[in-house]
């Protein structure tokens, strides 16, 4: 096995690992909250970004305005957003959350935190120094990765996909 392959086949296994434990997490937040995937998501989003409008919830979830209008008109009435008229143009309604949308997002967070301090704390101090180091570099090349455009990271994704048919 090449080392290019030996290095996908770990990353994949780790992704599976982590994605794994992300949708247990997901899950069991859905369901002591009472809320949807769709919620779920545009909670986070506005938890890490700090205001949307509409139309940017609507692409993000990839649904039409008035879809999304629906599900933020569910989350205000469940008091976890609220709107806002813009300064500039009072047509667009900013969303923001409210400190209990704020409470609800930090309790999945807070989750996330306690298993990565958990699993942080069952390595040894130089496993986590290597990985740490490792992570960095990823983090890097990954970052420089999305700087493409849109349009050339799908020409990038087409590119690979050909390739895997063919190969």
């Amino acid at each position: 096995m090449s080392s290019n392959e030996q290095f996908s086949e770990v990353l994949h296994e780790w992704v599976k690992v982590f994605m794994r434990r992300t949708g247990q997490e997901y899950k069991r937040f859905m369901d002591d909250s009472g809320l949807s995937f769709s919620q779920v998501n545009t909670l986070m989003r506005l938890h890490f970004t700090g205001q949307a409008d509409i139309s940017d919830i609507a692409a993000q979830l990839g649904v039409t305005n008035a879809a999304a209008s629906q599900l933020v008109e569910r989350l205000v009435r469940m008091g976890l957003l609220a709107r806002t008229e813009d300064l500039i143009d009072r047509r667009i309604k900013r969303l923001t959350l409210t400190p209990a949308g704020h409470a609800l997002a930090e309790e999945l967070v807070d989750t996330r935190r306690k298993w990565m301090e958990k699993f942080t704390n069952s390595l040894t101090s130089q496993q986590r120094e290597s990985i740490s180091q490792a992570l960095q570099v990823m983090t890097d090349a990954a970052q420089k990765m999305e700087e493409n455009s849109p349009q050339e990271m799908r020409k990038d994704l087409h590119i690979e996909q050909s390739t895997s048919i063919k190969g």
